[in-house]
Formats: C-alpha cells, structure tokens, sequence
C-alpha cells in the first residue's frame, strides 16, 4: 500500500510561523527519503494554528531538496482564486519540479466567513459583478472555473470567444516541457464533488480526515466515471488523521492537542494554537470539548505500529484503495524543538518501517 501525506503546517505554543515551516520542511524531507508517494499542502486563512495559506508558494520552498515525492496542494480552494493565477502558478510550480506537480482543487472556501468574503474581493463596497451588475458567486461558478483551470494548463490552451467571431486563446505560462503538466484532482467531502470529478474523468480523492460518507462518494465516482484525457479508469484515495507511537498511550496524548482544536472549531470555541500534550491541553479541555473531541476522533487511527497497522490496512479495504493520505495530527510535548515535530515524524517513521519497506 502507497501512503502519502497531508501537512496543514501546524503551529503550536511558542512556535513561530518560521519554526512551523523549518518543521513542515523535516516532515516532508523524511517523507522523501522513507519512500511516500504525495505530499500536499491545505489552503486555510485566518487561523492561528494553520501556518498553510498558499500551497503553491509553501511548494516551492518545501519542494527544494527533495527527489522523488510528488508535491502538490490539498488543495487549492478554486473559488478564492482567478482560474488562470492558478493555471499560471502551477505551471511555474512543473518548470521547476517536472511531472511532480500534483493540483488538488477544493470548492470549500478553508475559513470562516468573513475572511472568505475578503478573500473574494467582497468586504465594504467592492463586489465582482457580471455584464449586467449582478453579484457573482464563485461558488456557483465552480464548475466552470475547474474547466477553465484544466483548459488553461493544456498545450492548446483556452480558445476565448470574441466580437466578430474572432477568439483568443489563452495558456498558462511558463510552457511546461511535453508531457509534464500537473495531475488534476477534485477534492471532496459530499456527493457533488464526486459526481463532477466523474463527469471530468479527473481523478478524486475524498476528504475522509473531516466529513463521513466516504462510502457514498467512492460509489458516486466510480459508478459514473466517464473516461477522458486523465485516464481510463477511476483514480482515488481516501485521507485519514493518524497519530502512531511506541504505545498506544503515548498515541493517545499525542492526540488530544488536536482534538482539543477540532472540538472548539466544532463548538465554537476560541481558536488559538495548538497546546501542548500533558497538562497544557488537559487543563483547559471541558468534559464537553472532550465528548466533542472524542465524537470526531472516532474514525481517526491513533495507536501502537502494530494496531496503527491494521487500521490503515482495513480502511484500505473498506474503500478498495491502495494509497491512503495521511494527517500526521501527533502533537509535541514540552521540551522538544520549537523548529522540530517529533510526533509527526515518528508515526511518518512507524508507518514507513510497516509499509515503505522497500
């Protein structure tokens, strides 16, 4: 089984913006060397604990250094952006790193709704308005965007339709060398993704770290897959937060930091960075965040190699995948390096040492 790597590019207590990158660029260095397949970056805004706002930029940086992993972003959240900034990004991103370049596209808008609206373009007086002065939605505008973003990276480009019948066409630049454009992927947490990604014949990967129905969408996608320029058959894989340890105990306290983050998010609760293992998280947790936390968790694989193991070797099965993504979601305990994650490259080192044998 291929395991591949999602990095929100977590901020703890203490930590800098600085020291969250100098330990996302261990995370994906030890990635490269131990043999996974993927690693991508999220798009998330204005939240102390999520460093990662950018994925192509982050790319770049992190990208350097490394041989064979594929980069890519999980995932750039299309309504935020201009089809063709992406386009042109991601093309940037393949003349520097070849046929590693993976773009992965989300609907979602990875914030609240206040800072989505000035992501847009939306705050105070400005609005994007069509021809006619009508307020445009990106949202709505998906579909078309993902079109758009996809004819933009090809090698004829996008024809733009002008008076008199004449057209423009349009590319992304740099030209990318023959044969190294960057693999499309729709990300997805509900059926509509699903259904698009199939009509596309794009590959599709479910967010199954954050939402259920996992079971739902793969049958969505694969039953209505149409196959087109990225393929014959079906592509995916499923996400899943993981946490591995020595023992099952120490999995478990590496756990609760993350936890803790994801029940407030859930209840509302104030938004900071992520404490630490021990008594600096315990010590603010309610009983009701740990109900909430613990809710949440309940599909997340948190435990020793050997159980750690079998869970990602069921979760496999269940979704008949042979590449899961994971969220190494293990927190740090006082003492250990401000610019390292140590959690985090212990269950990449756990899981490698089960399944990157050779």
């Amino acid at each position: 089984m291929k395991l591949s790597i999602l990095d929100l590019v977590p901020v703890r207590a203490g930590q800098t913006t600085s020291d969250s990158f100098a330990a996302s660029k261990q995370i994906i260095d030890t990635a490269d060397r131990l043999g996974f397949t993927r690693y991508w970056v999220a798009e998330h805004h204005n939240m102390p604990s999520i460093a990662s706002t950018m994925p192509g930029p982050e790319l770049m940086h992190l990208g350097q250094g490394t041989e064979r992993i594929r980069l890519g972003s999980g995932g750039v959240m299309l309504p935020n952006h201009a089809p063709l900034a992406v386009a042109e990004l991601f093309a940037l991103l393949t003349a520097v790193y070849g046929d590693r370049i993976d773009l992965g596209i989300g609907r979602a808008p990875g914030t609240d709704p206040i800072t989505s609206a000035a992501m847009r373009g939306h705050l105070g007086e400005g609005r994007m308005v069509d021809r006619e002065g009508q307020t445009i939605d990106p949202v709505e505008q998906f579909p078309q965007h993902v079109i758009d973003t996809l004819s933009l990276m090809r090698p004829e480009g996008l024809r733009v339709p002008l008076h008199g019948g004449r057209e423009h066409v349009l590319k992304a630049t740099p030209d990318p060398m023959p044969g190294t454009q960057p693999l499309p992927w729709l990300l997805g947490s509900s059926g509509y993704s699903a259904r698009l990604a199939a009509e596309l014949g794009m590959p599709y990967v479910f967010a199954n770290h954050f939402a259920a129905g996992a079971t739902t969408g793969m049958k969505i996608y694969r039953d209505n897959f149409t196959p087109g320029a990225y393929g014959d058959k079906p592509q995916t894989f499923v996400t899943a937060n993981v946490v591995v340890a020595p023992t099952a105990e120490e999995a478990q306290l590496r756990s609760e930091p993350f936890m803790l983050q994801m029940s407030r998010l859930r209840t509302g609760g104030p938004m900071e960075k992520l404490r630490l293992t021990g008594d600096d998280v315990r010590s603010v947790m309610t009983d009701q965040q740990r109900m909430v936390g613990e809710e949440l968790s309940a599909n997340w694989i948190v435990g020793d190699t050997e159980s750690a193991a079998s869970q990602l070797e069921e979760l496999a099965a269940r979704f008949d995948v042979d590449e899961i993504m994971i969220q190494p979601v293990a927190g740090a305990m006082e003492g250990e390096d401000l610019r390292e994650d140590p959690g985090r490259i212990q269950t990449l080192e756990l899981l490698a040492g089960e399944f990157l044998k050779g």
